[in-house]
């Protein structure tokens, strides 16, 4: 066996082939693109297929899945869950977990229509009492975690029985606290869209805004005489994309339109892509849960990374939770109890994040809620109860794990870990 068949001269060579070319043009950025795939460097291939699978069998059953009306009310649904999501991705990336941001939810639920209904205070000191107790909440998970070294399992299922005893006594004098109609938390969870013209001109200025950054990292490679992306690749992605966006808009526009509410969640998964991938910080939660004693000994406060990782996932767990409520127009008993919890969790594993920590993005909880609520939306079309959901929504997290286990082997076959 040669030196360049071992992983590390495998990694090796790639860091040379990394070194030393420059794609000219699209075909090699596109074979480029094939190679890292064929290493196990899958992305988003394979939640991107499971959806165009998705869609196209339930399409098929009934011709109203991809009607407007539909996806419309699809952007509505997959907004609450998706922001727990969300929350669920930062902790998975320092390879940690969270089992009560459903119950997190739940509180901060009723936290906002106690504060803002029964106690009659401002909607934005509700909203603060509710995400500051979030935080709160993420922060204690940490310290507990830090300083005892219980793990993540044991503190966040306590977390999940003992928050869920707060929301039944915060509730206790009635089962529910309706939330006005008129108020603009509900409306801007129920009525509130993005005017058309408006919509358009985010599509657009999405779409130039990956071309930019795009531009800029490419131009960043090429100084530091590493490979980058051709202007001519850069350019189709961006217009493609541009293409895309459009047409959405477009299709959404012929019934509701966009909702405000989904802007907000689509906001929210931009913002914590740019900590992951462009500060310090999201580094590290990366490096954590890639290797957490390497993390430590090049200098990386590990503890403070994990109380963070925390606290993200509660803070957006809060917010999920009043969102539900709010398209609710009432906070209950029930709000983030049933599956809410387990299909956070599948939504960023499926969505690609690892389980095994150090690799996912936020782009996960978009992708991953989608094929959740898409499920969910095609089943309730054809009349079919919750079981067969939570078999396919099952199945398909198992072939999600698996898929992940294998593209790690490979990558790690390949040395590129």
């Amino acid at each position: 066996m040669t030196s360049l068949d071992t992983p590390l001269g495998k990694a090796a060579a790639d860091l040379q082939d990394e070194r030393l070319t420059t794609p000219q043009g699209i075909g090699d950025s596109v074979r480029a693109a094939v190679r890292r795939t064929r290493d196990g460097d899958l992305g988003m291939l394979p939640v991107v297929a499971g959806i165009l699978v998705i869609w196209t069998i339930f399409q098929a059953l009934n011709q109203t899945f991809l009607s407007s009306t539909n996806l419309v009310n699809l952007t509505f649904e997959m907004v609450p869950l998706g922001v727990i999501a969300l929350g669920i991705v930062c902790v998975l990336l320092v390879g940690q977990i969270d089992l009560s941001v459903g119950s997190v939810s739940g509180v901060s639920a009723a936290a906002t229509a106690v504060v803002m209904v029964k106690h009659e205070q401002p909607l934005v000191l509700a909203l603060a009492v509710a995400i500051a107790g979030g935080c709160a909440i993420g922060w204690l998970y940490g310290q507990i975690l830090n300083r005892f070294g219980v793990p993540s399992f044991v503190v966040t299922l306590g977390g999940l029985l003992a928050f869920l005893g707060v929301q039944l006594w915060l509730l206790r004098d009635q089962n529910a606290i309706n939330i006005p109609f008129d108020s603009p938390l509900v409306k801007f969870a129920q009525v509130w869209f993005v005017p058309e013209a408006l919509a358009y001109v985010f599509a657009v200025a999405a779409a130039g805004g990956f071309l930019a950054v795009g531009w800029v990292r490419a131009r960043s490679r090429r100084r530091a005489g590493l490979s980058s992306a051709s202007m001519q690749w850069l350019g189709l992605q961006a217009g493609l994309l541009a293409a895309a966006l459009l047409f959405t808009v477009y299709y959404l526009n012929r019934t509701r339109g966009v909702p405000w509410m989904f802007m907000l969640f689509v906001s929210l998964v931009l913002m914590v892509h740019y900590v992951l991938t462009k500060t310090k910080f999201g580094r590290s939660l990366y490096a954590v849960g890639g290797n957490a004693e390497a993390a430590r000994r090049a200098g990386i406060n590990v503890r403070a990374v994990y109380t963070s990782a925390f606290v993200m996932c509660s803070a957006l767990a809060a917010i999920g939770g009043v969102l539900a409520a709010a398209r609710l127009a009432a906070a209950n008993q029930s709000t983030g109890t049933a599956d809410v919890n387990l299909n956070a969790i599948a939504a960023a594993v499926i969505g690609g994040t690892s389980l095994f920590g150090g690799r996912g993005s936020a782009f996960a909880a978009l992708l991953g809620v989608l094929v959740i609520q898409s499920i969910s939306s095609g089943l309730t079309l054809l009349n079919l109860d919750s079981s067969y959901r939570f078999i396919i929504t099952g199945l398909v997290l198992l072939v999600a794990v698996a898929l992940d286990s294998a593209a790690r082997r490979s990558r790690m076959a390949h040395g590129r870990g």
